[in-house]
């Protein structure tokens, strides 16, 4: 496993770089970096959705998502170094498969509003996307 940190501002970055789990340095601004970041994003409104109610299986998927996506963060931290597998990535297809069987065909766009737990939930739609292609 990489290095740990142990505070949060270590002010090693003030130069523009900033370091990773292997103790390499890149730019702040690499595809790396904002791919970590977008997917602490994804995972902060996650959190912040798990803060609705809804029901236990789908707060339990929740759960199981962030810690993918925190293993996810781990992997692009640690170059080379796999932390996601594909059996987690199988099971979010199956999940959602699974889901997607109990909607009605979409006839239309649907807008982002509703309740505060569907704006959110669109929120994680829109910044999962955005990691998506930060990532690949």
């Amino acid at each position: 496993m990489g290095k740990r940190l142990t505070q949060i501002a270590t002010r090693t970055g003030d130069n523009g770089t900033t370091g990773l789990g292997d103790n390499t340095r890149v730019s702040k601004n690499s595809p790396r970096v904002h791919a970590m970041g977008d997917v602490d994003e994804l995972n902060s409104h996650i959190g912040l959705l798990l803060c609705e109610d809804m029901p236990a299986g789908v707060r339990t998927l929740l759960v199981e998502i962030q810690q993918q996506l925190f293993n996810l963060g781990g992997e692009l931290s640690i170059p080379g170094y796999e932390l996601l597998k594909p059996e987690a990535l199988l099971a979010l297809d199956l999940a959602l498969a699974e889901h997607n069987k109990a909607l009605p065909r979409l006839q239309e766009f649907i807008l982002p509003a509703g309740t505060r737990a569907a704006a959110q939930a669109h929120v994680c739609r829109t910044v999962a996307r955005r990691a998506e292609r930060a990532v690949v």
